[in-house]
């Protein structure tokens, strides 16, 4: 298996030349087939050759029996094999790089971890969990900019740093089901996690994250500035369409119900109420969301009032300093209910006529990870401009508030405090925040990451600083993610 292994840069189907498609050599003569196009099929049936090894994983397969032969001790001298051909290849210069393993199919670089008899005694011994020390740096990895590509590393630094997202690509949880998985995005983000968790320190080159987002984004394609905010949506996306595979959401004819974990992750419940203001009869709709874009001060559009406690209180654990914008506020302005006017007439259901109507939004269903976009940048026919106001944003944040089922305690757009407030299922932390600095013409964007709790650095591309609590709070603050308490791991 080794020798196939390490020899298998120079595999190709003897049939149609291909590289690809789940190649199997025959264990009777030197011959490589596809699996996919059945070649290896058709030489097993004129040569009766009934036996193939599968070159991606070392299995055997069987042309009599129509299936893969499992055997314990086969299984367990494919892993072994495969164990020392990787090795073999992390020490010699000459093999083939992870890159073209991944073009030519050969096995996996990253092998699920299972524990030694020595490793398993230890673990009893030692119950408790070990933490990474405060002062590790394993996790932390500088991105080179490709040529106006800050808006990308930002991005990538912030979900990089998503604990839960960390912990599904670091326990090897991707399966790939795409028939090349050099064009799979999810494939592309495994290597990734894998990269800046091997505890390399000089900076990463993602030109393969580049080529794959420009092959799937045609829209970000080319090397001017790109708008952070506009990358981290099409990211999702890219994401969330690799990550179905036989596309389970599609089973019930409903393309928003998706288990993968992009939508496990950052996938939240938008409820829409709209009142009629002749029966008071409400319309009730719910739609995802993966992320949610505030208004701010300064913009064209008319602001709500200051929250109750802007003279110096703390409301949600922000400090207000008379007349700070707060994260909280744009948070009531954005769930306020508004009155759609007189040109947005709506057929009611009970009146069966177009009447007046008022329109809410709150959270049905909260994310995993919450991601709030400030929108600084304004466009109008008459205006292009960047909106430079400053908001105040908490460590910790509360959106018990702003959920549908705490609607009833509002009263008239104005905010009252819930008596559940307490419910921790509400409760987040913030991890990341990406800024940008400079106009809407020229510009840079940089982001702040938490690295272990309290720890922050600050990321400017191939550069990485220690940053304080501060530093991260009195930030300008673009893009705000904040992750569920009760689901992190430190």
């Amino acid at each position: 298996v080794s020798v196939l292994l390490l020899q298998a840069k120079s595999c190709i189907c003897h049939m149609c030349g291909a590289h690809l498609n789940r190649l199997h050599s025959c264990l009777y003569c030197v011959f490589f087939g596809c699996f996919t196009k059945k070649h290896i099929h058709e030489h097993a049936k004129t040569k009766r050759h009934n036996l193939a090894i599968d070159l991606l994983y070392g299995g055997i397969y069987c042309f009599m029996c129509q299936d893969y032969i499992y055997d314990k001790d086969m299984e367990q001298i494919a892993k072994e094999e495969q164990r020392k051909a990787w090795k073999l290849q992390a020490f010699t210069p000459t093999v083939v790089s992870h890159y073209q393993c991944t073009m030519t199919g050969i096995g996996e670089k990253y092998s699920t971890w299972e524990p030694t008899k020595r490793e398993l005694e230890l673990l009893r011994h030692n119950p408790k969990r070990r933490k990474i020390t405060t002062n590790c740096t394993i996790g932390l990895r500088g991105l080179i900019n490709l040529g106006n590509t800050c808006f990308m590393n930002c991005i990538v630094q912030a979900l990089t740093h998503t604990p839960l997202l960390r912990d599904f690509f670091l326990s090897d949880r991707h399966k790939c089901e795409m028939q090349s998985p050099s064009s799979c995005l999810v494939c592309e983000m495994s290597t990734l996690f894998q990269e800046f968790y091997s505890g390399h320190r000089s900076p990463h080159i993602p030109y393969r994250l580049l080529h794959l987002v420009w092959t799937h984004a045609r829209h970000l394609a080319g090397y001017e500035q790109q708008d952070a905010h506009e990358f981290l949506i099409a990211a999702l996306d890219v994401l969330h369409r690799h990550c179905k595979g036989d596309d389970n959401g599609k089973k019930a004819n409903n393309p928003n119900h998706c288990n993968c974990i992009i939508d496990q992750i950052f996938t939240g419940g938008l409820q829409s109420d709209v009142t009629c203001q002749v029966c008071h009869g409400v319309s009730t709709t719910i739609d995802p969301f993966w992320d949610i874009s505030l208004d701010l001060p300064g913009s064209s559009t008319p602001f709500w009032p200051l929250s109750p406690g802007s003279d110096g209180s703390v409301v949600n654990g922000e400090s207000h300093v008379s007349g700070t914008t707060t994260l909280t506020d744009c948070l009531r302005r954005f769930t306020r209910p508004e009155h759609l006017g007189s040109s947005a007439k709506i057929k009611c259901s009970g009146c069966h006529s177009y009447q007046e109507s008022t329109k809410q939004l709150t959270m049905k269903k909260l994310p995993i990870v919450a991601c709030f976009h400030l929108k600084r940048f304004e466009h109008s026919a008459k205006l292009r401009r960047k909106i430079t106001t400053y908001v105040s944003f908490p460590l910790e944040l509360d959106m018990t508030p702003f959920m549908a089922s705490s609607k009833e305690s509002r009263m008239n757009g104005q905010y009252q405090q819930p008596t559940d407030s307490l419910n921790n299922d509400n409760k987040y932390s913030l991890f990341a925040v990406v800024n940008h600095q400079g106009t809407l013409e020229s510009g840079h964007y940089t982001s702040f990451i938490r690295q272990h709790k309290d720890q922050w650095f600050k990321c400017d591309d191939a550069i990485i600083t220690k940053a304080s609590i501060k530093d991260v709070l009195d930030s300008e603050g673009y893009l705000l993610f904040y992750h569920k308490q009760f689901l992190e791991y430190e």
